[in-house]
This record gives C-alpha cells, sequence and structure tokens, in this order.
C-alpha cells in the first residue's frame, strides 16, 4: 500500500459519516415507517396507562390517599426503601468491580470459571434467595441446628429485617454491576494504563487514577440496574418481613384499601422516576472515548503473584456464600422433601416421589411458555422503537424511547395493579388472560429489550441500508433481507435476558395469571409462604435450572 492509498484510507470515515447523515434526513415515510410509528404508539400507550391508572385512583380517593401519604409511617416506609437500595447498590459496586478486575485484567488461574461461576445468582429471584438463607441463618433454622450440638449455641441473631434484606438482595444483584464493569474492561485500551505506568504510577496508583474514573459510566449504569431492582423487589423484603413501599402495596391490595395501595404506589413511581433523572443528569458531558490511532491491543493479564491467592480467596468467599451456601440449603430441603413431605399432600393423598415430581411438568411449561412468548413479544414491540431511535431520530422517536425507559420506574406489582383496574373496568374478557400478563412483562422488560436492540442497530452501518434502497428496495424489504440477519445476534441476547427476567417475575405472575394458570414461581411462593420449604425445593431447583441457561449461554458466548 502506498502513500496514497494511506490517504484514501483516512478520509474513508468521512465520507462514511456524510453518506449516513444524508440517508438519516431523508423525510420520505413509507408504509413501512408508519408501522413503526404506530407499533411504537402501542407500546407508549400501555406504559403510559400505569401512571394514569394511579393519578385516577388517588384522584377519586384523595382525601384517604391525603391522609396515608401524611402519616409518619409513610416517611419511615420511604426511609426503609432508599436505605435499602442505596446500601445494596454500594455493596454490590464493592463486591463486583474488584471481580470483574481480577477475571478481566489478571492472571487469576480459572478466570474464565470464575466469570461464568460469580455471575450465575443473577438467575436466583429474591424470593428462592430470601426463603434459602431464611431456612438456614434463622434463629432455629438449619446452622444452629448444626451448631448447638458442637459449640452449644442456643439461638443466632435474629436474620429478619434490614440485616437479611440486605445480604440476599447484595448477593443476587451484584452481577448487574459485575458484567457491565467486565465488558467495559475488555474493551478498555491498555495503552492508557501503560501511559500512566511510563509516567511513574505503580499499579494501584493507576488503578485509581486511570482505570476507575475509566470505569465511572459503566458502574454508574450497573449501579442504576442495582437500584432499581432494589427499589422493585417484592419477594425478599416480603419473605423477611421488612416493610418498603412494595410489600405494604401488596398488603393493602390483599386487604382491598386500592386508593391506599395507589398513593404508596404513586409515591413509588416518582421516587424511582426522580432517581432516573438524577442519574442522567450525573452523566454531564464527559466523554469516556479511545483516542489513540489503530485498532486497540489485547490486553496483557497482570500478573498477580503472591496476591493470586488473596484474589482465589475473594472469589471463593463470595462463591461460598452466594451459591454454595443456598446451594446446601436447596439440597437438604429436596432431600428431605424426597424422605418425608412428599408421600403425603395437603389434600391429603398419598403420591410416590415420581408422581409428585411429574405434577412440576405443567408449572415448568406454564413458565417456559409466558416467558418465551413474553421475551418474543417484547423484543417485537423493542424493535420499531429501537429502529425509529437508531435511523429516524426525532422529537418523537426521543420520546418513544424515554417512555420505554421509563417503564423501570414501574415495579411489578404497580403493573400489575393498573391492569387489574383496567380488566376489570374496561375489558373483563382480557381480565386474567395470558394476554393480559404478556402485556405486563412487555411493559416492565420492554427497556431491556430496546437497549440490547438499539446497540445492536448502532454497529450496522446505515450506507448498508442506503445502498439497498438506491437499488430500489423497498424498506420492509431492506430491513428483511439486510438490517436483520445483521442485528439477529444481539437480539437473540437480548431476548435470552428478557426470558430470565420474565422467569424471576413475581408479583406480576400472582396477580395477573389465568385461573388455574400455575407457574413455578406462583408454585414456589404458594409453599415458602406457608413455610413449605421441603415441597418449595423441587420447583425452585426447576426454576434455577431453566433460568440458568440463558445466562450460560450470554457469557460462555463472549470471546476472550
Amino acid at each position: 500500500m502506498g502513500v496514497t492509498d494511506f490517504g484514501n484510507v483516512r478520509t474513508l470515515p468521512r465520507i462514511q459519516i456524510e453518506l449516513d447523515r444524508s440517508w438519516l434526513r431523508q423525510r420520505h415515510w413509507s408504509p413501512f415507517h408508519w408501522l413503526l410509528v404506530g407499533s411504537a404508539g402501542i407500546v407508549a400507550a400501555l406504559i403510559l396507562l400505569v401512571p394514569a391508572y394511579l393519578l385516577l385512583r388517588v384522584g377519586t380517593g384523595w382525601a384517604e390517599a391525603w391522609q396515608t401519604l401524611s402519616q409518619p409511617r409513610t416517611l419511615q416506609i420511604l426511609g426503609n426503601t432508599l436505605g435499602l437500595a442505596l446500601a445494596v447498590t454500594a455493596a454490590s459496586a464493592f463486591i463486583a468491580v474488584p471481580l470483574a478486575w481480577l477475571t478481566t485484567c489478571t492472571d487469576l488461574p480459572g478466570k474464565r470459571f470464575w466469570a461464568v461461576i460469580v455471575a450465575l445468582p443473577l438467575v436466583v429471584p429474591s424470593y428462592v434467595a430470601a426463603y434459602l438463607f431464611a431456612s438456614i441463618l434463622t434463629p432455629k433454622g438449619l446452622l444452629q441446628q448444626i451448631l448447638h450440638p458442637i459449640f452449644g449455641v442456643e439461638r443466632l441473631p435474629n436474620f429478619y429485617g434490614f440485616p437479611g434484606a440486605f445480604l440476599v438482595l447484595t448477593l443476587i444483584s451484584y452481577p448487574f454491576i459485575f458484567l457491565t464493569v467486565r465488558s467495559a474492561l475488555k474493551k478498555m485500551d491498555p495503552a492508557l494504563v501503560e501511559a500512566a505506568r511510563s509516567l511513574g504510577l505503580s499499579p494501584w496508583r493507576a488503578f485509581w487514577r486511570v482505570t476507575l474514573p475509566y470505569l465511572r459510566p459503566s458502574i454508574a449504569a450497573g449501579g442504576l440496574l442495582v437500584m432499581l431492582y432494589t427499589l422493585r423487589d417484592f419477594g425478599a423484603v416480603t419473605m423477611l418481613q421488612y416493610s418498603t413501599f412494595t410489600r405494604i402495596i401488596y398488603n393493602r391490595y390483599l386487604g382491598y384499601k386500592l386508593d391506599m395501595a395507589a398513593a404508596m404506589a404513586l409515591v413509588l413511581v416518582l421516587v424511582t422516576a426522580v432517581i432516573l433523572i438524577l442519574e442522567q443528569r450525573s452523566q454531564g458531558k464527559a466523554r469516556y472515548a479511545r483516542v489513540s490511532i489503530g485498532v486497540a491491543r489485547a490486553q496483557k493479564p497482570v500478573k498477580l503473584g503472591r496476591w493470586r491467592w488473596l484474589g482465589l480467596g475473594f472469589t471463593g468467599l463470595l462463591s461460598f456464600w452466594a451459591l454454595i451456601v443456598p446451594s446446601l440449603g436447596l439440597a437438604y430441603w429436596f432431600w428431605r422433601g424426597l424422605n418425608q413431605d412428599w408421600a403425603v399432600k395437603s389434600l391429603g393423598v398419598a403420591q410416590t416421589n415420581v408422581e409428585s415430581l411429574l405434577s412440576l411438568v405443567e408449572p415448568a411449561w406454564h413458565s417456559l411458555s409466558a416467558s418465551l412468548l413474553g421475551a418474543g413479544l417484547a423484543m417485537l414491540l423493542a424493535l420499531p422503537i429501537a429502529i425509529l431511535v437508531v435511523r429516524r431520530p426525532s422529537r418523537l422517536s426521543r420520546l418513544f424511547e424515554r417512555l420505554s425507559y421509563a417503564s423501570f420506574a414501574l415495579p411489578g406489582i404497580v403493573v400489575a395493579l393498573a391492569y387489574v383496574f383496567f380488566g376489570t373496568n374496561y375489558a373483563s374478557s382480557l381480565y386474567q388472560t395470558l394476554p393480559m400478563l404478556l402485556v405486563a412483562y412487555v411493559i416492565l422488560f420492554v427497556p431491556q429489550a430496546v437497549g440490547a436492540q438499539r446497540s445492536s442497530l448502532l454497529q450496522v452501518s446505515a450506507s448498508l441500508e442506503e445502498a439497498a434502497q438506491s437499488l430500489g428496495k423497498r424498506p420492509s424489504t431492506i430491513f428483511r433481507r439486510i438490517t436483520l440477519p445483521l442485528v439477529k445476534p444481539g437480539m437473540l441476547a437480548g431476548a435470552a435476558l428478557v426470558f430470565l427476567t420474565c422467569m424471576k417475575e413475581l408479583p406480576a405472575t400472582l396477580i395477573l395469571s389465568p385461573l388455574g394458570f400455575n407457574t413455578l414461581s406462583a408454585e414456589i411462593w404458594s409453599n415458602i409462604g406457608e413455610a413449605f420449604f421441603a415441597r418449595a425445593a423441587a420447583p425452585t431447583l426447576l426454576l434455577l435450572l431453566l433460568s440458568s441457561i440463558p445466562l450460560a449461554w450470554m457469557t460462555l458466548r463472549e470471546k476472550e
């Protein structure tokens, strides 16, 4: 390649930008694009229905709602909710950042194995983790039964309340930060750290001065997910008897105090919306992009030396508490169920263990079918929003995008209450049907679907679509034959993530499921609610096995 060739290469990106911008400035809208706008509008309407219900319900019962909100108890619940969310987020960041660095940038033995293991707690639903830890660590739990004959321990400290909720939610939510930070570290240019080292900084100071500031956006993104997950959690706080908004809302719903439930739900939505706004503004105009020329080199692993034993101890200890301890509890209850509890059912009908296990086939099928349909529908309805945002940017497309992300602020129980009201008053034929449950899944998890597809579309050059358009191809044909095959891997990863979260969803499933449509999550919740831990073990094990498949697939498909 000659000198002129290098000059031509340097002008190519500039030409590419001009093509993309000219394509985006086109004003002609085909029927295909109007179809996209209509589909995105349907999603927006479904999302807006939830806050509309809250305002309508609070407005009709304003006196009772204001009385509820003005009580000191409400302020206490607000403090409990925010305090738990902040504590879990901080602890998760403290755990996840060192883990991501150890499994990405060092010569930690078996780091690929550890990367999969430490991410697995993400598949554990909060109510499952809560019941397993509670059965082990509470007074008169399994741990006390072991310690009492050996050391004479009469009673363990109380595990219920804030300590239990904090421990459980931290151990199952830190993977949100771990995965985002690990992804950022894999893309980081090693020249940044090398430049800092050449200026005389020690490895530790280079980490604090260069690596950690570079990771700030990914830590913030993962931390936001952890905080929202904690604010929306229902299973763990209810199981461990810690009063947060979700638990109080559910109790008010069960007591048919719908106005009070709506008032509390509105406060929760406003709190989460404020958090989202503050997080967006905190990003500012800072940029964290690579500025060096050429292709980034692969990172050389940091040699830990004798510190590798400390790294192995850290990952091993975390894996012990996050996976081994609940796994041992699950194995104990499963064994006990096989030997005792499954012989007699609640109706007094004797069944063999095989018959009892086969009885889980129907709930497993219901969970799989609902989660697969929910993931597919969420990806299908999120695709028009992603296309409009990336290929047709406008005020309308930005509005659709912000509304989709705003559904992060809608806990499952709030969405369920809104659609119970909608179904009973305006769509009785859809009330307690599978389509209504799927709509709730779409509202709850469409942000994940939009984010995955938006990222995939940004990696596809618009010049490919423009070239096909210049050849006379219709927009629908261009999308089907060019765009869709290129974004398919990202869409599959997003669908796997949505499937995982649908399998774990509890409050919306409990409230909106059709009569007789029993799922694994509902089966687990009904058993642990009555303290039938042994009966809950088998559906729990099955749920974890089915949920771990997409996470393992997403982790193992990553290239080192």
